[in-house]
């Protein structure tokens, strides 16, 4: 997911989409665990896009509270 494709999302979306990457993450760390994770690449992927959409939103709050 690219930087502008997140800042075009709404904040419900982009909510919502954090909250879908989440439970990826959780089930990617599950996979790990018990050696049936197959795209290793995709947890760096999952939380980089978390992390991400988390700016996003920090910057829309700095933005919001300096008006």
């Amino acid at each position: 997911m690219k930087a502008s494709e997140i800042r075009s999302m709404t904040p419900d979306e982009r909510t919502d989409q954090l909250a879908s990457l989440k439970k990826e993450q959780f089930n990617l760390r599950f996979q790990k665990a018990s050696g049936q994770l197959n795209n290793t690449s995709r947890v760096r992927e999952v939380r980089k896009d978390i992390a991400r959409l988390q700016t996003q939103a920090t910057s829309d709050r700095a933005a919001a509270k300096k008006d």
